[in-house]
């Protein structure tokens, strides 16, 4: 029976990792394909194959498609699925830690702390010595620290014991606070900033590689923190007394994990701005689909949360052509109506354990 069993709940996470993948694969390939232009999709392979292996021949092909394969819809579809797995894993790993499906970077303040030092460095046009082009990034991740820092503090002020639910309460204070000073600071200053307007509404639209190049470091080391704490997750979602009974160095991990999360979500927020309840959504519907186990459940965040971005991007310069909308008013389309439903079924749960 138990190897039964175990041969059941490999089989299921097999086909969740092939579902997940294919969906990815299927998300680039439409993303790619689609636009003012339409491009076979056998012609974007035959152009990616020939860049990353070479050999392969691509004669016949219009010098036009391998223009807006390579330096235009790629890098974009790229892009937009690195911001959407590094906002899934870190959603997933905030609610694993605080056990609740409330929680993700928009609801804790994260992305809008992170928000706030981006706007601050393209203001006040500050760069680093040294870091460079990674001045934006390492600033909007130092800014989002800040607010995690300053939300548990805060929260541990207002209630000793820091419920869960007034962290998130916390969280959604600091956030709108935080959102209150970049709308006054916009309208301050005018049309200095009213092109950032649009990068706070959420966009990869004319991002190139260098942004890919930005934001990858931090989303290989945050994801690469996080997956290795798998396990540490796992024990802390049932509770930090009974992790701490597993042997678990609660303190420690819990820094580490809010650390991670801070880092992939200052870097998602530095190349495309304010992109809410992707770090909801995706961890909610992946546990239900396929359980809470976080050695499972953050690798197939990466690969949905990475598809789904590409999706609502691919959206959001298709739905209303040749105009664009923003990335970040599709997903809050989609993930506002769930957030309230997720508010709902717990609160139903509640009123029936009682």
């Amino acid at each position: 029976m138990p190897r039964l069993f175990t041969r059941k709940y490999l089989n299921k996470h097999y086909i969740a990792f092939l579902v997940a993948g294919i969906f990815l694969i299927l998300s680039i390939l439409f993303g790619i394909s689609i636009g003012t232009v339409s491009v076979p999709i056998f012609t974007i392979i035959k152009i990616i194959g020939a860049k990353l292996f070479g050999g392969i021949s691509t004669s016949g092909i219009d010098p036009m498609y391998s223009s807006i394969v390579l330096n235009i819809r790629l890098p974009r579809v790229i892009l937009a699925g690195l911001v959407g797995a590094s906002l899934a894993i870190a959603g997933a790993a905030f609610q694993g830690l605080l056990r609740n499906p409330l929680a993700d970077p928009y609801t804790l303040g994260v992305s809008s702390g992170a928000s706030l030092g981006a706007v601050l460095t393209l203001f006040l046009q500050i760069s680093l010595p040294l870091v460079g082009m990674f001045t934006l990034p390492i600033l909007s991740i130092v800014f989002s620290l800040m607010t995690i820092f300053l939300v548990l503090s805060f929260a541990k002020k207002i209630e000793h014991s820091m419920r869960v639910e007034t962290i998130i309460l916390t969280g959604i204070i600091f956030s709108s606070f935080l959102g209150a000073l970049i709308s006054l600071m916009i309208a301050l200053t005018g049309e200095e900033l009213r092109q950032i307007i649009g990068w706070l509404l959420g966009s990869v639209s004319m991002r190139g590689w260098d942004y890919i190049y930005i934001i990858l470091p931090f989303f290989i080391i945050g994801s690469a923190i996080l997956l290795y704490n798998a396990k540490e997750l796992n024990a802390m979602s049932f509770g930090e007394e009974r992790a701490h009974h597993l042997g678990v160095n609660v303190q420690k991990r819990k820094m580490i994990v809010l650390i991670s999360g801070s880092i992939l979500t200052g870097a998602a927020v530095a190349v495309s701005g304010t992109i809410g309840f992707v770090g909801l959504v995706i961890p909610h519907l992946s546990r239900l689909l396929w359980g809470p186990d976080h050695k499972y459940l953050l690798p197939l965040c990466i690969l949905t949360g990475s598809g789904f971005l590409i999706i609502a991007d691919l959206i959001s310069r298709t739905i209303i052509s040749p105009s664009e909308l923003p990335i970040g008013v599709i997903t809050s389309l989609i993930g506002a109506p769930i957030f309230a439903l997720i508010l709902l079924q717990r609160k139903r749960k509640e009123r029936g354990d009682e």
